[in-house]
């Protein structure tokens, strides 16, 4: 029943006035079957065409039409808008109030709906009902309506007519039917026309339903008068902002004819071309130049037809147009000549970096075998080192002596996924990844790329950036590289990806496991000379406007800047301390307080930057009782670091300080279990670890400090505590020990073998296993120390203490 009742609800589809009102019989069936309503109320006197489909409410229709009663039914709405399905719950849903209608056409389709127009003849009001074979059936009262011609009932009439003749001007969808309902005779029936009124708002179904229920003429009609005036408000609203609209739209339609019109007579005097068309041929022009895959020709000519069909005005024009400059704008098949040549990358390595003769020779091995092969392709360079030893101009040269385009980007501190892979084309500024920007500015397909600071990439809830780099660095994959803006496929097989890091921890394992690594340590004093003399000088004296007449440096006074101003692995302390020197002076110069050439040397650099910000640790070379030297390997290169136990009396404990990580924490826990375990190898007192508290610090708290190398260093503390004894001077040691005093090898050889030099170290411990390491570094940065390759602590032992 759920189907007759969406369908006769849906079938209110016109609302007329009867041509001629059709009176009441003077006998009316007191019982009639219920046609439910549900979007809105029938009133009496109004016609009403309805339509049901096949089921019980069309066959109801049939058996009426056939038999000889007579032709009504009653026309009641349902108090919900969605009538329930159940025959007896419908019954219940209904109002009580509602109007006997007689059906003047009715009309079967083939497919087997019922076609009925209807008439409202009279109010009626159920008094009982009940459900016969699925209908509802019902007994009903004819309430009357009091005639009344109170002058009321007249003023009320007339704001009635008055209001609805308004309506004609501004709504002219029923002004046929008002003026008919006028024009004829049915003025006199108040009640007729308060019917007729209200069927001409766009009242809610409830606002309907009460003017039906309401019984008192003078209430109906001041009801109705209510719903009409407001509906006269509404239109002249409407109307309002209709006219303000089409004033606008008149308007722009102007602006716009006369813009065709400038622009088709500037054409006629060939002043100008079209905006559109002119774009259009600039596409087609770069088209023409590119070798596009197939499926990027298929996008791009898909593109281009959607943007001869836009307006140039519509904000679909202007997004179609940035897709096809990106597309149209890559460099598709074009690449630059690869020279290949070893000799002319050498030149170019040499004049560009002093020393790192093994990094040369590993990026000279690099483009010796890309030469023998034929190209670069599936190369990932990972530059591995401290601040300030020269990864980035490393991978400049790299460029420059390939022929290649160069491109840099850093990805420290990256978090957004977009950065490497772009934005979809959905969000508004959408752009491509950094990558798909580098090579539309590179301007070829096979250019280097730099990746900077590939240790630092960061992931949020925009995604995680080193993911997306898989894809990218992987030779098995960037052939067919998919932006998400470009949404197309891209090579990047030919690149050449460069990346540099600090170090390799924080490097995810997925992307470390996908580069060749070369590390750089930092440079020792005389190379650092070298630099400064060759590169930093002479590019600074022009960034401060200054000559060599000016200025000069000794030998003297840049190691002196070196070793007390800027003790580093690199070389930019050095720069800013150089600077920082020809700026005192460039003063002096414009003061007119200086004349001549002014000389750095070992005697005025203290003048022009201050006290030392470095000083040589007493300790090393005359170290007390409980004091040894290690060598640990950070971020910022290798460094020397001491290590300092004193013994307290109370309770066998140990105490560490120092701002210690969770592996050397274990570190001084072993060697203080290994030293402690068998004093008597040491000449330590048996009672000495029972009778007191040993307080192992590693000064410079602030700073954190782990690693797995300063087992052997902390062991020789203590033992130096206990038994009361000084370690050899100028002697540094570094290794891991175990419990069985056993000593196992360490990372970081060169680097901290750089730092014993810049802290004057001779002798060096370390572990035998890193003896291959150590053959490895060049002579010059060996020169001078004295290594001591040891496996067990025993070994330690006799060369700290001299026997």
């Amino acid at each position: 029943m759920s189907d007759d009742i969406n369908n006769t609800s849906g079938n209110n589809v016109e609302v007329k006035p009867a041509p001629e009102i059709v009176l009441a019989s003077d006998i009316l069936p007191d019982k009639i079957y219920i046609v439910p309503l549900q979007p809105r109320p029938a009133f009496p006197g109004i016609m009403l065409p309805m339509i049901f489909q096949s089921g019980p409410m069309a066959k109801m229709l049939k058996d009426i039409h056939n038999s000889n009663s007579e032709q009504v039914i009653g026309l009641v709405m349902t108090k919900p808008e969605t009538a329930p399905e159940d025959p007896k719950e419908l019954k219940e849903s209904l109002h009580t109030i509602g109007t006997i209608a007689r059906i003047l056409k009715y009309n079967e389709t083939p497919e087997g709906s019922i076609q009925v127009l209807v008439q409202g003849i009279k109010r009626i009001e159920i008094l009982h009902s009940e459900v016969l074979n699925g209908r509802i059936r019902a007994k009903v009262a004819f309430p009357e309506t009091r005639k009344d011609d109170s002058d009321e009932i007249k003023a009320l009439t007339s704001g009635i007519i008055n209001t609805l003749r308004e309506l004609v001007k501004h709504n002219p969808v029923y002004s046929q039917e008002i003026k008919m309902f006028l024009s004829r005779g049915s003025l006199e029936d108040p009640g007729l026309l308060a019917d007729f009124a209200v069927n001409m708002t766009t009242a809610d179904r409830n606002e309907l339903q009460d003017v039906l229920d309401c019984r008192s003429l003078y209430k109906r009609l001041e009801k109705v008068l209510f719903l009409l005036r407001r509906e006269q408000d509404i239109n002249e609203l409407k109307e309002k902002i209709t006219k303000q609209i089409e004033e606008k739209l008149s308007k722009q339609q102007r602006e716009f004819f006369l813009k065709e019109q400038l622009k088709a007579i500037k054409e006629e005097l060939g002043l100008e071309k079209d905006d559109k068309e002119e774009e259009i041929q600039k596409f087609q022009e770069q088209i023409e130049q590119l070798t596009l895959p197939d499926e990027v020709k298929g996008v791009i000519d898909e593109e281009m037809a959607k943007l001869k069909l836009l307006n140039n005005q519509s904000p679909e024009y202007a997004v179609a147009r940035n897709y096809l400059d990106w597309l149209t704008g890559l460099p598709w098949g074009i690449t630059t000549k690869d020279k290949l040549n070893v000799g002319v990358a050498r030149q170019v390595l040499d004049r560009d970096h002093y020393g790192l003769k093994d990094v040369k020779e590993r990026i000279l091995e690099f483009i010796g075998v890309s030469r023998l092969r034929g190209s670069v392709e599936g190369s990932i360079l990972c530059l591995i080192g401290p601040p300030g030893v020269g990864k980035t101009s490393l991978g400049r040269a790299v460029a420059e002596s390939l022929g290649r385009k160069f491109f840099r980007f850093s990805l420290g501190g990256m978090r957004d996924e977009a950065e490497i892979k772009g934005h979809r084309r959905t969000y508004i500024g959408a752009l491509p990844g950094k990558v798909i920007q580098a090579m539309k500015t590179c301007g070829s397909q096979n250019p280097v790329i730099m990746l900077d600071e590939i240790d630092k990439v960061g992931a949020s809830f925009r995604g995680d950036p080193a993911s997306a780099l898989l894809e990218v660095l992987d030779p098995e994959q960037n052939s067919t590289f998919r932006d998400h803006f470009l949404d197309v496929p891209f090579d990047l097989s030919k690149v050449l990806f460069i990346a540099t890091a600090n170090v390799p921890d924080t490097i995810p394992a997925p992307l470390f496991d996908r580069m060749e690594v070369i590390r750089l340590s930092g440079y020792i004093t005389q190379e650092k000379v070298q630099i400064a003399k060759r590169h930093l000088i002479p590019k600074l004296l022009d960034k401060n406007g200054m000559t060599r007449k000016m200025i000069t440096f000794t030998d003297a006074g840049i190691i002196r800047i070196i070793q007390d101003y800027a003790r580093e692995a690199g070389v930019r302390s050095l720069e800013k301390s150089l600077a920082s020197c020809m700026r005192k002076i460039a003063t002096k110069k414009a003061e007119r307080k200086q004349r001549g050439t002014f000389s750095v040397n070992a005697n005025t650099v203290e003048k022009l930057l201050g006290m030392p910000y470095f000083f040589d640790n007493p300790l090393m070379k005359d170290p007390k009782p409980g004091v040894s030297v290690g060598l640990a390997w950070t971020a910022a290169g290798g460094s020397v670091l001491t290590i300092e136990s004193l013994a307290v009396t109370g309770k066998s404990d140990l105490k560490l300080t120092g701002q210690l990580g969770d592996v050397m924490k274990e570190s001084s826990n072993i060697a203080y279990s290994y030293v402690s375990s068998i004093p008597g190898h040491f000449k330590i007192d048996k009672n000495f670890f029972k009778d007191n508290t040993v307080h192992l610090h590693v000064p410079a708290g602030a700073t954190p400090k782990d690693g797995p190398s300063a087992g052997i260093t902390m062991a020789t503390s203590l033992i130096s505590l206990a038994s009361d004894r000084r370690i050899k001077p100028k002697l540094a040691m570094t290794g891991e020990l175990t419990l069985t005093g056993q000593v196992l090898p360490v990372g970081g050889i060169r680097e901290k073998i750089l730092a014993a030099q810049r802290s004057k170290v001779k002798e060096i411990i370390m572990p035998e296993a890193n003896r291959k390491d150590y053959q490895e570094i060049p002579k010059e940065v060996k020169k001078g120390i004295k290594i001591h390759f040891v496996s067990r602590y025993p070994e330690v032992y006799k060369i700290a203490f001299g026997k």
